[in-house]
C-alpha cells in the first residue's frame, strides 16, 4: 500500500503504429500496479480509442519520431519520476514499486530493469528472445533480457528506463537526431554531464515482445548494429567497446578464410589455421550456449535453432556495424 507522500510517477508510453495488438496489454498491466500514485501519458501518431482512469493521450495525425514522442510525454507529465516503457512491452505488477525507492538517493538519476520475453508467445518470438537472453547472444548485456545481477549501468534501453524529472530537464530530454539510440545519448548525458548514476533493478521487470525470427529479428538487430557502429564513431564513451566490434571482427575473419582458399601461401595458411581454430571455439561456445538454453527452456527446438540464429545475427549485426562506423555520415531517422 502506498502512502500519500509517495512521489507521483508519470508512466510514458509511446505508440508506434495503428492497430497495435500489444497496446491494450501494456495499458492493462499498468493499471494493475501495486504502486498506486501514478498517471499514464500515451503519445502516438494517430488517435487511439481507449479510455483508462489515469490516462491522458496526445496524438499528431502523422508519423513522429520516438524521441520527440517521449519528450512530448515528459512535457505533459506532472510526476517527479518519468517511467518510460514501449508499446510492445507490459510491466509486472510490482514494476513501479521496485523502481521508486531508488530515487530517494539524490545521486541516482535513472533506474533500468530487465525486458523479459513474455510467456506463451509463438515459437518464432521465443526463438528471438533466446537469442538475446543467452550469454553468447547478448554477451555482457544479458542482464537487459533476464533478471540478473548488476548494480550500475552507463547505457540502458528506454523500453524499461525511469528517470528523475529534474535530471531529465537539466539535460534537455532525448536527442531526436537518433533512433534507435536516443536512450544511449540520454544515459551518457545523465552519467557524464550530471555525474550521476543509473542503477539496475532486477526486480523491476517488464515483459518485452521480440521481433519473430528470422527477417523481422534481423532487421531490428541490424538497425541496432548500424546505430552502434555510428555511435562508436561519434559517442566513443559509451560505444567504442570491444564487445561491439567482435561481430564485425568475426565477419571479416570469415571473409578472409573464404578468400584465403584462393591462395597457396604459407603465411596466409597459418593465419587461416588460426582463424579456423577461433571459429571452432566460437561454434563450441554456441553448442554450450544451446545446452544452457535447453536446460532453461526445456525445448529441444529452441536449443537447436539458437545456433544458426545467433550465428546469422552476429554476422548481420557485424555487417551493419561496419556500415555505421565507416560509411554512415549521418543517420536517417
Amino acid at each position: 500500500m502506498t502512502k500519500s507522500k509517495d512521489p507521483l510517477v508519470s508512466v510514458i508510453v509511446i505508440d508506434y503504429k495503428k492497430n497495435n495488438p500489444y497496446l491494450v496489454e501494456c495499458l492493462d498491466a499498468i493499471q494493475k500496479q501495486t504502486y498506486k500514485t501514478f498517471e499514464v501519458i500515451l503519445v502516438c501518431d494517430y488517435k487511439v480509442n481507449l479510455s483508462y482512469p489515469k490516462l491522458r493521450q496526445k496524438y499528431y495525425g502523422h508519423y513522429v519520431g520516438p524521441a520527440e514522442k517521449r519528450d512530448e510525454g515528459a512535457k505533459m507529465a506532472k510526476g517527479e519520476i518519468f517511467a518510460f516503457i514501449d508499446d510492445d512491452a507490459f510491466p509486472s505488477e510490482t514494476w513501479l514499486e521496485k523502481i521508486v525507492p531508488h530515487f530517494r538517493k539524490k545521486n541516482i538519476a535513472g533506474v533500468g530493469g530487465p525486458g523479459v520475453t513474455p510467456p506463451n508467445v509463438s515459437w518464432r518470438e521465443e526463438a528471438s528472445g533466446w537469442a538475446s537472453a543467452s550469454h553468447v547472444g547478448a554477451g555482457p548485456y544479458i542482464y537487459r533480457f533476464i533478471q540478473d545481477k548488476k548494480e550500475f549501468v552507463e547505457d540502458y534501453p528506454s523500453m524499461n528506463l525511469s528517470v528523475r524529472k529534474t535530471d531529465f530537464d537539466k539535460i534537455g530530454g532525448f536527442d531526436s537526431n537518433f533512433w534507435p539510440g536516443e536512450d544511449t545519448k540520454l544515459c551518457l548525458d545523465l552519467t557524464r554531464k550530471l555525474k550521476k548514476k543509473i542503477i539496475y533493478e532486477s526486480k523491476a521487470v517488464v515483459y518485452h515482445h521480440r521481433r519473430p525470427i528470422l527477417f523481422p529479428h534481423l532487421r531490428q538487430n541490424g538497425n541496432y548494429g548500424l546505430h552502434r557502429g555510428y555511435f562508436a564513431k561519434i559517442l566513443p564513451d559509451t560505444s567504442f567497446k570491444i564487445e561491439y566490434f567482435l561481430p564485425s571482427v568475426m565477419l571479416l575473419g570469415l571473409c578472409f578464410i573464404i578468400l584465403s582458399l584462393l591462395f597457396a601461401n604459407p603465411v596466409v595458411n597459418i593465419i587461416q589455421d588460426i582463424g579456423l581454430i577461433c571459429f571452432f571455439l566460437y561454434f563450441l561456445t554456441l553448442v554450450l550456449n544451446a545446452i544452457g538454453i535447453l536446460i532453461r527452456s526445456k525445448s529441444i527446438l529452441q536449443s537447436a535453432i539458437s545456433i544458426p540464429i545467433i550465428f546469422i545475427t552476429h554476422l548481420w549485426y557485424g555487417t551493419k556495424f561496419i556500415q555505421g562506423y565507416l560509411f554512415t555520415a549521418k543517420l536517417k531517422r
